[in-house]
């Protein structure tokens, strides 16, 4: 039977990105995951602290040929309804940063963390599928799919919203669901994005496009199921007019690139993030609409969490508590997260005047006050980064009008 400090089960990006900030950290890392499909054609768009990150694991200027900088971010009121919000744009200059961050082809990643957990002699790769878990208060092992069983100190489920170690450490879930569908496709336009991310809210949900390198975009287009699934069906050809309207043709012609996607929207929150000897990160833990490219940033700051616990003293052995660790760490970020995204969606489909007017009312206030609006940059970047900035940006003012 072998032995690892640290299992990792699952190999989507926040699992082979935790394997191998364990690895780096020092630990023994059994990774267990089937090799992921090649035929991911979505996109990631990840902020300023999930670069630096992926710069501290040198795995950044790999990926940095493939990625467009996001260096502002707009948004639109689609709506036709009374009261409409007013155009609001975000610039990462106004923050002291070149861009909030990147956006790059998920294959692009995946390459480059499959090239990187190979290199990693930290890292064993398992490629058979977790069949069963049994979690004690001294170890968890598990038993693979091809008869090979194996256990570690610790275990991180990175496996998904139907986590077999989710299942296994009896932590249940809340789901929900929402009446909406997501489209998400790529397309080439005529006009140049100038590296801007464009938000258009609708009374169906957000119409976002992102930059990619070059003339093309990432599109993700909120809609009603029966709308998104009858928009599925048409060809490229009438789709990309469709897109072109939608966008008010800020981008001139558009051309939709094939592998279109439908994804129906809901949430998920486990109860727990962690206990004993076990932690969950990724959709293993929370799931929730794309929005506000939040889920993978959000899956990285479980991975710069866990790996603070478990790598901060890496000659040791991992404590029978870190699971109980995590969970206190990142219990207040998740449900933030969360309740922010679920309330941001919500809000576009509520026909309820007093919403309508909060939400207008918001987006006024974030337009008509820079210090505020620079707050909420900062925070959206990285959490308690605005506040922390607080006493910095006062100092500045001081100086400034010394001076």
């Amino acid at each position: 039977m072998k032995t690892f400090e640290v299992a990792v089960i699952g190999g989507g990006l926040a699992g082979m990105i935790a394997a191998i900030a364990l690895g780096r950290g020092g630990r023994s890392v059994a990774l267990i995951a089937p090799v992921a499909a090649k035929e991911d054609r979505r996109t990631t768009a990840l902020m300023d602290q999930s670069i630096r990150f992926l710069d501290r694991l040198t795995l950044w200027e790999k990926l940095r040929s493939a990625a467009a900088p996001l260096t502002s971010m707009r948004i639109i009121d689609g709506t036709d309804r009374l009261l409409r919000a007013p155009t609001t744009t975000f610039r990462a200059a106004e923050v002291g940063l070149d861009a909030f961050g990147y956006n790059f082809p998920n294959r692009a990643l995946n390459d480059i963390l499959e090239e990187a957990a190979a290199g990693e002699g930290n890292i064993t790769r398992f490629t058979d599928m977790a069949e069963s878990i049994e979690i004690s208060a001294e170890k968890v092992s598990i038993s693979l799919a091809g008869g090979e069983t194996l256990t570690a100190d610790f275990a991180v489920g990175a496996d998904g919203r139907g986590s077999k170690l989710r299942e296994a450490a009896g932590i249940g879930v809340r789901d929900w669901s929402y009446p909406q569908s997501a489209m998400v496709l790529n397309f080439a336009h005529s006009l140049p994005h100038q590296n801007t991310s464009t938000e258009f809210h609708t009374k169906h949900g957000p119409f976002t496009q992102v930059p990619l390198p070059g003339s093309r975009s990432s599109l993700v287009w909120v809609q009603e199921p029966a709308e998104a699934a009858a928009r599925m069906e048409l060809p490229l050809t009438e789709l990309g007019p469709l897109v072109e309207a939608q966008m008010h043709s800020l981008l001139g012609k558009v051309s939709v690139e094939e592998g279109v996607q439908v994804w129906p929207l809901s949430g998920m929150m486990a109860h727990r993030f962690g206990k004993g000897r076990i932690a969950l990160i990724g959709e293993a833990a929370h799931v929730f609409p794309p929005i506000g490219a939040q889920g993978l940033n959000l899956s990285l700051r479980d991975i710069m969490a866990l790996t603070d616990i478990l790598c901060d003293r890496a000659e040791l052995p991992v404590p029978a508590d870190a699971g109980e660790s995590f969970d206190r760490r990142r219990r207040a970020d998740i449900m933030t997260r969360t309740a922010s995204v679920d309330l941001l969606n919500r809000s576009l489909l509520s026909d309820f005047l007093p919403v309508q007017m909060l939400r207008a009312a918001g987006l006024h206030i974030l337009s008509a006050i820079p210090p505020l609006r620079n707050l909420v940059m900062r925070e959206g970047i990285e959490p308690g980064r605005g506040f922390r900035d607080i006493p910095d940006s006062l100092k500045e003012k001081l100086k400034r009008k010394k001076a």
